[in-house]
């Protein structure tokens, strides 16, 4: 933690009243978002994808019209050919927070990235630190090989990692290999703390829908993205030079364009088809491991008024 934080922590814990909203992609947070009295809450993006500048429609940011009605922080601090760290977004949403607080609201984390969620609250793993030489000769390797060489090779090392990195997740994948090659241990077996960073005590609320009613939102939304302008977004990219391997592109809602110019299937129809199918995938697996955190209040997103009590019980503690 930066020096500034811990400074601010002798005078008082900016982290004592703190919300955790997230959900699976297309359940419905936003909504909820509008609800909330924007006098006495923020909001802290927690998606991996609405860091990056220029990606709009197909990661589904939040509207000027809404981030005017509640303040927004972390919506487009980086640039998508960079990589956005896990470290990055703690240090980041950690000075939210304390501004946030500072100005006599609540910090409400919301999105979809559970690991952000994770790592906010029990900090990094004692995984080794990133080391150049070691990185470059992974990135070398993988260049060389490519990246589905890279990746069943993460598959003999650290299945437990090749389960919940996505095929086309370059940075992940070969950071996985470079803990492998720099310790001879998978990442996975590096767990973090079970304690929560800063005696955090979060109201944690899940949103859930049925199963079908998500797939058909799901189907619904990626159809207004298109209608929205998705495919100007991406040319407008194109334009400015964006690849395939940009951290920034490797989101739902952009890889798909990359991955049907290279097969050749380049319909919009095709793409639509693998923006759906790859979002309902990717919200079964949000909803796993947003169950495996403890002591979330479950509720239905048209239920805002359990969400109201609860809030109101929370702050009242």
């Amino acid at each position: 933690m930066v020096k500034s934080t811990l400074l601010q922590l002798k005078k008082s814990n900016p982290f004592s009243k703190l919300v955790f909203l997230f959900g699976p992609t297309g359940v419905g947070k936003t909504e909820f978002l509008l609800s909330l009295d924007s006098s006495k809450f923020s909001v802290i993006n927690a998606d991996s994808i609405q860091v990056y500048k220029g990606l709009d429609i197909g990661s589904a940011k939040a509207s000027l019209e809404i981030r005017n009605k509640i303040p927004h922080y972390l919506i487009d601090v980086e640039e998508p050919r960079n990589q956005f760290s896990v470290a990055r977004f703690i240090e980041l949403a950690d000075k939210a927070c304390i501004e946030i607080a500072n100005e006599g609201r609540v910090p409400v984390l919301c999105g979809g990235t559970a690991y952000y969620f994770k790592h906010f609250l029990y900090g990094l793993s004692e995984a080794p630190a990133s080391d150049p030489a070691i990185r470059a000769e992974v990135e070398r390797d993988t260049k060389e090989k490519g990246l589905a060489w890279a990746y069943e090779k993460l598959g003999k090392v650290d299945p437990v990692s090749y389960r919940r990195i996505h095929c086309q997740d370059t940075y992940r994948i070969t950071r996985a290999l470079e803990v492998y090659r720099a310790c001879g241990k998978p990442l996975s077996s590096f767990a973090p703390s079970n304690q929560a960073r800063y005696q955090m005590k979060p109201l944690v609320i899940g949103l859930t829908r049925d199963t079908a009613e998500l797939d058909n939102r799901i189907r619904v939304r990626v159809e207004q993205m298109f209608d929205e302008g998705l495919i100007e977004e991406v040319r407008t990219l194109l334009k400015s030079g964006a690849q395939a391997t940009w951290p920034g592109l490797q989101g739902i809602g952009y890889r798909e364009f990359f991955e049907a110019r290279e097969s050749g299937e380049c319909s919009i129809e095709t793409i639509k088809a693998s923006i759906v199918r790859n979002s309902r995938l990717y919200a079964k697996r949000q909803m796993t491991f947003f169950k495996s955190f403890t002591s979330v209040t479950w509720i239905g997103p048209d239920l805002f008024p359990v969400f109201e009590k609860e809030l109101s019980l929370y702050l009242d503690t």
